[in-house]
């Protein structure tokens, strides 16, 4: 379908549509209100368990992600399923993972504030149809642009917080991690993401989200 004048009312229009993750992940592929998609090769929409309980929202796909239209398959995806592991935690079993965009961005620069914007509605949708019981964000930006804040990551990060949305019957529990493209450039962080990693299971078994044995 051909661009209407305004792109968000028509990401609120197909996201308010769906009515589950499987008829919404179509919607997104055929949405066409995202300027980044006529260079993108794919549209990176999810990855990971629909029943999951655990959501992680990293920020943009990647050159590899761009490739096989899944996020977080590139090295530092990589790395995220290692550190999930170690709390048993997996993408095969109980984890949910998108982006707050779903076209790469040219140069893997950070997404504008009009993309997220076009890209916001189906998000929104997402967590809602998701229903999740733990939200997990990657990195400063996805942090900064789910909970409404300016804090920098090493504030935020390993904290317990909460994510509020309209149409959400109540907030949702949300601890920001350090995005693990970040811990490859500094490597000398890991014992903080590891901190983080016991505080997110900790939490898992409070809230009842059964993990799987830990690495």
């Amino acid at each position: 379908k051909k661009l209407g004048n305004n792109p968000i009312a028509d990401a609120r229009r197909i996201a308010a549509a769906a009515k589950t993750l499987g008829e919404l992940r179509t919607a997104i592929e055929r949405f066409d209100g995202c300027p980044l998609k006529a260079a993108a090769k794919n549209t990176v929409v999810c990855d990971g368990a629909f029943d999951a309980e655990v959501m992680i929202i990293g920020e943009a796909p990647g050159g590899e992600e761009d490739t096989q239209g899944l996020p977080f398959v590139g090295r530092a995806g990589k790395l995220l399923d290692k550190m999930l592991a170690t709390i048993g935690l997996s993408r095969q079993s109980n984890v949910y993972i998108t982006n707050l965009i779903y076209w790469r961005p040219p140069g893997n620069r950070d997404p504008s504030p009009a993309e997220m914007q076009v890209c916001a509605p189906l998000l929104a949708r997402q967590i809602e149809l998701k229903a999740p019981k733990l939200l997990l964000t990657a990195g400063k930006f996805a942090t900064q642009a789910m909970l409404g804040t300016e804090d920098g990551i090493m504030r935020l990060r390993g904290r317990k917080l909460r994510f509020t949305q309209e149409g959400l019957p109540q907030p949702i529990p949300c601890i920001p991690l350090l995005h693990p493209a970040y811990l490859l450039r500094r490597p000398e962080d890991k014992a903080k993401a590891w901190d983080d990693l016991r505080t997110v299971a900790a939490l898992c078994d409070e809230l009842g989200i059964e993990r799987g044995p830990a690495l």
